[in-house]
């Protein structure tokens, strides 16, 4: 594993008792929250390992309701995250699961309201670190250290040069690029890593684009 800074090494600035369980966790909530783009209504919230055997005991359930509210880790209204979203009618389901995943530390997010839906799971690696691993049944890696550029697209000819081109054009350089797909000529995703900022008069010019289905920054 590579150490950016000193942080990486000693964790993050936070409010409770676990840099896996607790910071790691809040991130993975205030992620999903940024991708759905707005306060949810409803999450339904899937625990598998080590966070379903302890996310009561360690604080998960709050961090991760913290994260939904858009509270950083070292946010004080943290330990106050569950009765503050109840407060602001958000309901959060809590669901412990046995099926055997990949990493210990996983939760499945599904936010929706009356507006759209999306489904989110995320992993904490430790150290107040997370990935997320999958978005809408697409498989991705992303980390939330840099900006990126989530494009849901119709697999057709043209559609990853299209908005290369719009990129191009207003001088901004992709530094990585994934492109995932559930089936040939089905929807597909674009996670874009760029080196400038992104944006929304460069993002309303990507949405305009044919076949695109949305885009968004994480």
């Amino acid at each position: 594993m590579k150490y950016r800074t000193v942080f990486d090494i000693i964790g993050p600035i936070m409010i409770g008792p676990s840099s896996s369980h607790t910071a790691g966790a809040a991130r993975i909530g205030r992620a999903a929250r940024t991708i759905f783009g707005r306060q949810p209504k409803r999450a339904i919230i899937t625990l598998y390992g080590s966070f379903a055997k302890t996310y009561r005991g360690h604080g998960t359930d709050v961090a991760l309701a913290g994260g939904l509210l858009d509270f950083d880790t070292f946010d004080k209204r943290m330990v106050q995250s569950l009765d503050i979203a109840r407060e602001e009618g958000m309901e959060i389901i809590f669901r412990e699961s046995e099926e055997l995943t990949d990493h210990p530390n996983t939760a499945r997010i599904r936010l929706e309201d009356e507006e759209g839906e999306v489904e989110v799971v995320g992993v904490s690696i430790g150290g107040g670190k997370m990935e997320i691993i999958e978005l809408n049944g697409f498989d991705l890696k992303l980390s939330g250290n840099d900006p990126v550029l989530l494009v849901l697209h119709q697999d057709q000819y043209g559609a990853v040069a299209s908005v290369a081109t719009v990129l191009a054009k207003h001088q901004i350089n992709i530094g990585f690029m994934q492109v995932s797909r559930k089936e040939k000529g089905s929807q597909a995703l674009m996670s874009i890593e760029t080196d400038q900022k992104v944006e929304e008069e460069v993002q309303a010019a990507i949405r305009s684009l044919p076949g695109i289905h949305a885009v968004t920054i994480l």
